[in-house]
């Protein structure tokens, strides 16, 4: 691609000497056309593979991959951290992790690391039918040598440390300390609950209100409208029964989205004849 843009070049600089000369002594418009595209195309081309070869020869040189690289940055990041942090960084589990300079164990040099890389020696690098290096060559590393051998790379990162293992007793998944085995234990602690329920249900400004019965419903309906424009607003039991349930906060059901006219439940205690009567009545 080198020896193309080499070739383009010159042809667009002859025609670019030429621009002032009339148009019959120059190319023709295709002639042009084609000339730019592949100007265009090629030199863009060529410069994104330039980077390219330019990282990879870095990378060899440096006996770097991408992955190692990113592992540099990070480690400088947490250098930074620990050093406004006082040398220390919080990791999972209360665990405080110490963090000090690491140099790069596997940059041995340039030609070292070129010859790790390629294998064989400089004439074997530019011959394309030389051998690759074996499969073992990428089990062991050689290193420089710069720190303690106890010192793994890559560094700690305190945000990568997984969480301590913690033992799990299967007792801890059951509600209560106690779970009932046998039948016997079962109704026992049932009905415990229920006289639970039924304390709570008893107590004057519980949170549940119980529904008064129809009757008494259907003779106070001047004072079921009057506690419906909020003039009785005591903690007190409605009058409105299960329509004007309200919880410790004040919060009734229409504000949750239940439509509260609904009277379905009011025919629970209604005589099957008063239900018929009503029926015809309205079917008339």
């Amino acid at each position: 691609m080198g020896y193309l843009e080499y070739l383009l070049y010159f042809r667009a600089r002859v025609v670019w000497d030429g621009r002032n000369l009339p148009s019959y002594l120059g190319p023709s418009v295709l002639e042009l056309l084609s000339l730019f595209v592949l100007l265009l195309v090629n030199s863009i081309t060529l410069f994104a593979l330039s980077i390219l070869l330019l990282r990879s020869l870095w990378s060899l040189g440096a006996n770097i991959t991408t992955i190692e690289g990113w592992e540099i940055e990070r480690h400088s990041a947490l250098l930074r951290r620990a050093r406004v942090l006082g040398g220390y960084l919080d990791g999972p589990d209360g665990l405080r992790v110490k963090i000090f300079k690491q140099e790069f164990p596997y940059d041995i040099g340039i030609y070292q690391n070129i010859k790790q890389g390629m294998g064989g020696g400089p004439l074997s690098w530019l011959w394309p039918l030389a051998a690759s290096p074996s499969n073992d060559s990428g089990l062991e590393f050689e290193v420089n040598g710069f720190e303690d051998p106890s010192v793994v790379w890559p560094p700690p990162d305190p945000d990568r440390i997984p969480r301590r293992l913690r033992p799990v007793n299967p007792q801890d998944a059951f509600t209560h300390g106690h779970y009932p085995t046998s039948k016997e234990e079962q109704i026992d602690s049932f009905r415990r609950r229920q006289e639970r329920d039924i304390a709570r249900i008893r107590v004057p400004h519980s949170q549940v209100q119980r529904r008064r019965p129809f009757h008494e419903r259907y003779s106070h309906a001047e004072e079921l409208d009057a506690v419906e424009r909020g003039t009785e607003s005591d903690g007190r039991r409605s009058s409105e029964g299960e329509e004007g349930w309200r919880n410790s906060e004040g919060d009734r059901l229409q504000d949750f989205g239940v439509d509260e006219d609904a009277d379905f439940y009011d025919e629970d205690n209604v005589p099957l004849a008063e239900l018929l009567r009503r029926r015809q009545s309205k079917g008339n």
